[in-house]
């Protein structure tokens, strides 16, 4: 597992895909401080604000060709997570978000670098963790973790976790 640490990228997301194009390999992982152009489903904005855990990963070759899929599954690796270790109870709203007391703490994009065939996929996820102001525009419709249980995360530590899930589940479905 390599991990890349940026202070400010415009997506991890793009980064990665671009990284991947140029050959880096599977389970390198672009992590970002602040994404100025965070982005989600049909380029969605993510707001990513100094203070959330934003990054993206190249995935191993798997037998899963459906994105919706990984991306279920990321959720789930998320949401247990999540439970786990905040004693919380997080709520999957599929296929791609994670849900806090009926507002969104998460997002998760999947998607695959094309060739002749799927060459690789770029899973990006954005969770909102340290971040004490919600924007006006969507306070109703998004959280925190730091706003839900009222202490610091440690971001490098979920991080981890989070990896650490997916490559136990992946390496089940993959060859």
């Amino acid at each position: 597992m390599v991990i890349k640490r940026f202070l400010k990228l415009n997506s991890t997301q793009e980064t990665t895909k671009e990284m991947a194009k140029q050959g880096a390999k599977p389970w390198t992982i672009v992590v970002a401080d602040i994404q100025e152009a965070g982005h989600g489903k049909e380029k969605s904005a993510w707001h990513s604000p100094e203070g959330g855990l934003y990054f993206s990963v190249i995935l191993p070759k798997s037998n899963l060709d459906d994105l919706q899929t990984l991306t279920i599954l990321a959720a789930f690796i998320v949401a247990d997570t999540l439970k786990k270790n905040f004693d919380i109870e997080p709520m999957i709203k599929l296929p791609n978000d994670v849900y806090i007391n009926n507002k969104k703490v998460c997002g998760i994009l999947t998607q695959n670098i094309i060739g002749r065939e799927v060459k690789v996929s770029v899973m990006g996820i954005g969770i909102n963790t340290n971040i004490d102001n919600i924007p006006t525009e969507v306070k109703n419709i998004a959280t925190s973790i730091k706003k839900e249980i009222n202490k610091n995360i440690d971001n490098q530590k979920l991080l981890k976790e989070i990896v650490s899930g997916l490559k136990r589940q992946l390496k089940i479905i993959s060859f």
